[in-house]
């Protein structure tokens, strides 16, 4: 697939791995964001595993979130992804997604093995606005 458009059109739930409970982090604001346009968004954070954040219970893992997960979005180290992606395996999600500025050529060959699509250095709210809400994200008040 590697379509993202596609990809954002048919999968509606994401494990959102280095969430935060402050407001203001980037990966609070995108997942506010998604929740915003329909997507189901599991907070993952283990310094806040039990918590709420923006009205969704705080999982310490992926592999604790009970519900299918369709897109692992990681908002934490390149070094990282590894692990994540073993847990993406492992919960049989169909997406592993790495925010901007974050690859991992491992993770990626792992994923791909198992026929799990792989994003990397793209960001889900920036991707989303782009092909379904045509803003440009330098100047979103332009529109395509």
């Amino acid at each position: 697939m590697n379509d993202i458009k596609e990809i954002l059109s048919k999968y509606k739930k994401i494990a959102m791995v280095g969430v935060s409970n402050d407001l203001t982090k980037a990966s609070t604001i995108v997942m506010k964001y998604m929740q915003k346009y329909g997507f189901k968004v599991y907070p993952v954070n283990p310094k806040a595993e039990g918590q709420k954040i923006l009205g969704e219970d705080v999982c310490g893992k992926i592999t604790d979130i009970k519900d299918k997960v369709d897109i692992v979005n990681v908002f934490r180290p390149s070094k990282e992804a590894l692990d994540i992606a073993r847990d993406t395996i492992n919960i049989k999600a169909k997406v592993l997604w790495l925010q901007l500025g974050i690859k991992n050529l491992e993770a990626k060959k792992l994923v791909e093995q198992k026929k799990i699509e792989y994003i990397e250095n793209r960001c889900t709210k920036m991707e989303y606005q782009k092909h379904f809400l045509k803003v440009r994200q330098a100047f979103p008040v332009l529109q395509d």
